[in-house]
């Protein structure tokens, strides 16, 4: 695919002549990624998997944040193989004065080595670490890198890491930039079929963050390895507006307060600081923090300058203009974000993140930097916009209003959880240990299949709260309105973590929360509701991976004397098949089978909830379960509460504003949205339930 030259400014040329071999610094080997790859990727499943794509992405991102690349191809190939194109400068190739070796294939085959350490290689960076491009190299089967730069060509290609030749020109270029093409390795990897949908959600987030850059996919893959996806085989991502167009994009199915879209990008102390936000008649706050491109889903110390500049700013309007009355108090934080959509995104040369997932930027200078430019910002553009001001301090004191009366509430909801202890509307059969890294609570749909936990469980390790119906949609709900519910107010007191701003995760009674529903409609639904209220008002349970959903079975094969359960269609055929092989090994022929068989496997045919297919000539019955009540104590024990031989999912967050969307879009208030995903998600669904 050809890539257009970049356009060179005398600034860009001098720093393209000092950018060389001496800027690439080494810290240690490469050894240690193929035996514990865990650590460097997160997991050898698809996460991990699409990580490679994204560190070769984030070198790209890197030159073009130095204003050296303004376009990245993405290319999906045959094979498993993805290529990575950009226009920047091209990664060095002379010899590296410490290793003796070839700068690029220094960067490629030693961990801890690029220009990201050192004086004058990039001033801003995501990859901070730099790990990245080596790591992908190590855990590939295949990796080649072609370099543009000089007006050669340069070429070397590696196996598990290995260079197969040294750096090499081969041929003349008129452009400047890498290419970086790789396949991964299966010895590694538990799948190498990457997804199309998750590549576009996340360079389309990139194209938001890094404005004026063009980022293109390309799917040149075969149907087959397609995995039958309906998007488009190209498609790119070009944003002029950055972040201010990512919150129109956010909001698109919100109905807005504040009309025009608040966007300010300044530089201040060494740091670059770009914010954009617009309120939506919700009850939530979406705030989405990045420090050097990088998410970081817990925050840190732009989000505080961000929140404190907001609530200072807008008591000071609110006074000023009177809109907040003498003998009024100061809206609260809390008051200020009820329904903010914001994105704070901050470049910082030495950023300082807490924990290996650089969830949480620590750096407190960049608070002070984030509070000067947001304040003097946001300050202007409620005066240049009274509407806009005057409907966002009108929401500021609704929900300030609304606080004070949840904050009864929940102290009614406290007070009366203290003195009943657990004798609870719920029904809360607890367990007798007191130590929470042992314990687990089952959420469980109805009292039928609750009484049948309570009998199977061990009482030791496990309780049970059973739930009468369906519980409240929080996402339509202020938290006043949330906390009169019975049920959810008998989870609060159980889960022992309080709730808003009094939320402390250190005091959460159960370390595994499980989410135990029948495998129906209502029982998705119900799911459903117990997910949108954790992650709205629990996200930090979800986030410590303490949340899960339990994996009940829906079918039981019974042959002979002995009996199997089936957690799929798939597993219940497998076993049907095996009845068969095993027949056949004694003697029977297929004609005698077939004419034996019970015909549940015919197309078109399906068991019904609750039905048992049975023939006794068959050798086997099939039972479909409509829900748990439907078993007895042991049934449910040896199936799905027994930590030896259950099945269950654990809830994770892969992508925060997605995940919101979604959650805006199924338990939202507009119905638009809801029907227009229903409609192109209808045909993909499977063995739908009415």
């Amino acid at each position: 695919m050809p890539i257009k030259k970049t356009e060179i400014t005398p600034d860009k040329e001098r720093a393209i002549k000092e950018y060389g071999a001496k800027q690439i610094t080494v810290l240690e080997g490469l050894e240690p990624v193929r035996k514990r790859p865990g650590m460097y990727i997160g997991s050898t499943g698809p996460s991990g998997l699409h990580h490679l794509v994204w560190e070769v992405v984030d070198n790209a991102i890197d030159e073009a944040m130095a204003g050296f690349c303004n376009e990245i191809i993405v290319t999906l190939l045959p094979g498993s193989k993805v290529s990575v194109i950009d226009n920047g400068r091209g990664i060095p190739v002379e010899i590296h004065k410490q290793t003796k070796k070839s700068a690029l294939e220094t960067v490629l085959t030693v961990l801890h080595a690029g220009g990201k350490f050192g004086e004058g290689g990039y001033k801003v960076s995501g990859g901070l670490h730099g790990v990245g491009v080596s790591v992908v190299n190590a855990l590939s089967i295949w990796m080649k890198a072609e370099v543009h730069r000089d007006g050669k060509i340069y070429q070397q290609e590696y196996k598990r890491g290995k260079p197969q030749y040294k750096v090499k020109p081969v041929g003349k270029s008129k452009r400047t930039g890498t290419t970086i093409t790789f396949e991964p390795d299966p010895e590694i990897f538990e799948t190498t079929q990457f997804s199309l949908k998750t590549i576009y959600e996340h360079l389309r987030r990139q194209a938001y963050l890094t404005k004026g850059v063009k980022i293109k996919v390309l799917d040149e893959r075969p149907e087959e390895e397609r995995a039958g996806t309906s998007r488009p085989r190209e498609y790119a991502f070009y944003f002029e507006g950055g972040i201010a167009s990512y919150i129109v994009h956010l909001n698109h199915n919100n109905k807005i307060k504040q009309e025009n879209v608040f966007y300010v990008d300044k530089e201040e102390g060494g740091t670059r600081v770009e914010i954009a936000l617009q309120y939506v008649d919700d009850y939530k706050e979406s705030v989405f923090c990045f420090a050097n491109n990088i998410i970081n889903a817990e925050g840190g110390s732009h989000l505080i300058g961000l929140r404190t500049a907001l609530t200072r700013v807008l008591n000071n309007y609110g006074r000023k203009q009177g809109l907040i009355k003498e003998k009024e108090e100061n809206l609260s934080g809390e008051d200020t974000r009820e329904g903010l959509v914001a994105i704070v995104s901050v470049k910082v040369k030495d950023p300082q993140f807490e924990g290996q997932t650089k969830a949480k930027l620590g750096n407190p200078e960049v608070r002070t930097h984030v509070e000067t430019v947001f304040g003097d910002a946001f300050q202007t553009f409620l005066e240049e916009h009274p509407k806009d001001a005057e409907a966002v301090l009108e929401k500021n004191l609704l929900a300030a209003r609304a606080r004070k009366a949840a904050r009864l509430a929940r102290e009614s909801v406290l007070r009366k959880g203290a003195l009943e202890g657990m004798t609870l509307p719920g029904k809360l059969a607890d367990c007798s240990s007191r130590d929470p890294k042992s314990s687990e609570l089952y959420i469980v749909e109805g009292d039928s299949a609750g009484g049948s936990a309570k009998q199977g469980r061990n009482r030791e390790t496990q309780a049970i709260l059973p739930l009468r119906g369906k519980i409240l949609n929080v996402e339509r709900s202020r938290l006043d309105k949330m906390l009169t519910n019975n049920e959810v107010k008998s989870l609060i007191i159980a889960l022992g973590t309080n709730i808003g701003e009094q939320f402390e995760i250190d005091k959460l009674r159960y370390d595994r929360i499980i989410i135990m529903t029948d495998a129906d409609v209502d029982g998705a639904h119900i799911r459903t509701l117990l997910l949108t209220l954790f992650y709205r008002y629990f996200p930090e349970i979800i986030r410590q991976n303490h949340l899960y959903i339990a994996q009940p079975p829906l079918y039981q094969v019974k042959y002979g004397k002995e009996f199997q359960y089936a957690f799929s269609d798939e597993e219940r055929d497998k076993i049907v098949a095996r009845v068969q092989n095993e027949k056949l090994a004694k003697g029977k022929t297929k004609e005698k089978i077939k004419a034996e068989e019970i015909k549940v496997m015919a197309e078109g045919e399906e068991i019904a909830e609750g039905e048992e297919k049975t023939e006794k000539s068959a050798g086997y019955s099939i039972q479909r379960y409509k829900g748990l009540g439907e078993m007895n104590p042991e049934q449910l024990w040896e199936t799905t509460m027994d930590p030896a031989r259950r099945v269950m999912k654990i809830v994770t967050i892969e992508d925060a504003a997605a995940a919101d969307e979604v959650f805006d879009v199924l338990m939202g208030s507009e119905v638009a949205p809801r029907k227009r995903f229903i409609q192109t998600h209808a045909k993909s669904v499977k063995n739908l339930d009415v």
